[in-house]
């Protein structure tokens, strides 16, 4: 995103919102997928609070079939090259886990056309956001 750690962690300018809300255990391969219970239960509550949202993160595929439902294509990486289909409100990306390395070899796209477009995005919102305190980013 290219934001300071200070940024990144400060509460009343970046909203963190995870899909699993909690923990739903090992599976084989990693963590099993969150629970669809829990996210019912307190996803439109956190929304609600957060009124002046003009960016969200979709970080991984929980995610985007959670905020792009229909939208979304038949795979991570199809959605995620189609980010211009969901801007400026949602840009969907890969989760960026160590796992993940083989799939940025793969999409070389990625960090040649997404993420110079989010980094200008969010230094974009967070600029003028400065010192105002509103809730402009939320990576979910």
């Amino acid at each position: 995103m290219g934001i300071s750690p200070e940024l990144f962690y400060d509460a009343s300018r970046v909203a963190i919102i995870p899909m699993g809300y909690c923990y739903p255990g090992r599976g084989r391969h990693g963590d099993r997928p969150p629970r669809r219970e829990c996210a019912e239960l307190w996803l439109a509550g956190l929304l609600a609070g957060l009124p002046r949202i003009e960016l969200t993160l979709l970080v991984g595929s929980y995610a985007q079939r959670q905020f792009l439902a229909g939208l979304c294509k038949s795979s991570l990486a199809l959605t995620v090259r189609a980010w211009r289909e969901y801007a400026p409100r949602y840009l969907p990306l890969p989760h960026p886990s160590p796992r993940n390395q083989p799939w940025l070899v793969r999409n070389a796209w990625f960090e040649r056309e997404l993420l110079p477009t989010l980094q200008q995005r969010v230094a974009a919102l967070t600029g003028r956001r400065r010192g105002r305190g509103a809730h402009g980013l939320r990576p979910a």
